[in-house]
C-alpha cells in the first residue's frame, strides 16, 4: 500500500480518525507522517503512553489485592493466581468481577445442568410450565379474573396429567 499523500513511498504509518461516528483511514510513509505531525504540532511519546499503560494496570493489582473476602479472608488476586474460591460467601462478594466471566467462558451466567434423557427433559420442561401457570394463575386471583383463573387451572391439571402418565409408561 502506497502513501496516500505522496503516493510514492509504501505507507508504515496508518491512522484511524473517528468523527461523529465515522471513520477515516489514512495511510502515510514515513516522511509524510513526519511532515504531517509537525503540521499539526501533535508529539505522541510511546514511553509516556507505555507508563500509563503499566501504571494503570498496577494499580489495577493493587485495587484487587485490596478487594477481599470478610468471611475466609481470600483476595480477588489470591482467586485468579489460584483459579478456586477460599469459602462460599467468596461468590457473593466477587460476584461483579465473576458474572462476565463466566458468560465469558460458558456462554451464560446461568446453570442449567444436564439432562439424563429425553423423557426427563419433558418433565423438567412441563414442570417450568407449571410454575409459570401457577405464577399467572395467583396474578389472576389476585385481579379478580376468576374466568382467566378457571382457564389457567384447567391448563395446570391437564399438564399434571400429562406428567403422571408419562411416568405410569416408565
Amino acid at each position: 500500500m502506497l502513501c496516500d499523500i505522496c503516493g510514492k513511498r509504501p505507507a508504515t504509518v496508518h491512522l484511524t480518525e473517528i468523527i461523529n461516528g465515522k471513520v477515516k483511514e489514512v495511510h502515510l510513509c514515513e516522511e509524510c507522517a513526519r511532515k504531517k505531525s509537525e503540521q499539526l504540532q501533535v508529539q505522541f511519546n510511546i514511553a509516556d503512553f507505555l507508563y500509563d499503560f503499566v501504571n494503570a494496570s498496577s494499580l489495577e493489582a493493587e485495587k484487587q489485592e485490596k478487594e477481599i473476602c470478610p468471611n475466609c479472608g481470600l483476595s480477588y488476586l489470591g482467586f485468579k493466581k489460584q483459579g478456586k474460591f477460599g469459602c462460599s460467601r467468596c461468590y457473593d462478594v466477587f460476584k461483579p468481577k465473576i458474572l462476565p466471566l463466566l458468560q465469558k467462558i460458558h456462554g451464560s451466567i446461568q446453570h442449567r445442568g444436564k439432562y439424563p434423557s429425553v423423557k426427563e427433559y419433558r418433565h423438567l420442561s412441563l414442570r417450568q410450565k407449571i410454575e409459570n401457570l401457577k405464577e399467572y394463575l395467583a396474578r389472576a386471583i389476585k385481579l379478580e379474573e376468576y374466568e382467566e383463573a378457571a382457564r389457567l387451572r384447567d391448563q395446570i391439571r391437564e399438564l399434571e396429567k400429562k406428567i403422571q402418565k408419562d411416568k405410569g409408561n416408565v
